[in-house]
């Protein structure tokens, strides 16, 4: 008896060392990841944060969205402009397209699934504002529908990507941004599509309100 439960704690041992080490390499492949994002993609980072805030410093509004994941990060965005990210400040008019889930079906179930954003942003975009895509892949019809309807209503697009295709960034003008995380998991994607969004959020409070936050 005393052999089977000393057999059965050196198992549970053996596993939880393997849980363990499977830990330490998740956060090791996002480390490098991040590490490398952000040795290629800091001016990127700035050069969008710096659009965003013109757009919003001249009274225009921000519209985002993605699929799955990253409509619930581009939910985020949308809350950390609307509320407040980390200093309270007045809030900055941002709109979650997927958010509104009556529009998303009716859309879909009208039309098709690739205009659920399209047909959002040829109503609500005005010249001047600006499109926020977030997808970890690079060929989402429901995105690169929203950014060509956002050229028809002279938008500037911001397009947060994964993987290794260039559809989005055929469709991008020289002004405009890409920032494409090098990898293959959606998971790792998201991950850098966060701390890239928290990015933005912050360098926007710092710009729009400096010293007074």
């Amino acid at each position: 008896r005393v052999d089977r439960r000393q057999r059965q704690m050196c198992i549970r041992d053996r596993s939880y060392m393997e849980l363990q080490q499977r830990i330490i390499e998740h956060f090791h492949h996002s480390l490098d990841l991040k590490a490398h994002v952000i040795e290629q993609f800091a001016p990127h980072i700035a050069q969008a944060s710096e659009q965003l805030f013109h757009c919003l410093a001249s009274e225009h509004k921000i519209l985002v969205c993605g699929n799955g994941g990253s409509a619930a990060l581009a939910q985020h965005f949308s809350a950390a402009m609307l509320n407040r990210y980390q200093h309270e400040r007045p809030g900055l008019p941002a709109i979650a397209l997927g958010a509104d889930s009556a529009t998303l079906s009716a859309i879909a179930e009208d039309s098709h699934f690739s205009d659920v954003y399209s047909k959002q942003v040829r109503a609500l975009g005005q010249p001047g504002d600006m499109l926020l895509t977030l997808s970890p892949a690079d060929r989402p019809a429901s995105l690169i529908q929203a950014i060509q309807a956002a050229h028809e209503r002279g938008m500037t697009v911001i397009a947060l990507s994964g993987g290794e295709g260039d559809d989005i960034a055929a469709l991008l003008t020289q002004e405009e941004v890409e920032i494409r995380i090098p990898s293959s998991s959606a998971a790792l994607v998201h991950e850098a599509h966060l701390l890239i969004i928290h990015c933005f959020c912050d360098l926007i409070e710092h710009q729009l309100f400096g010293g007074h936050i």
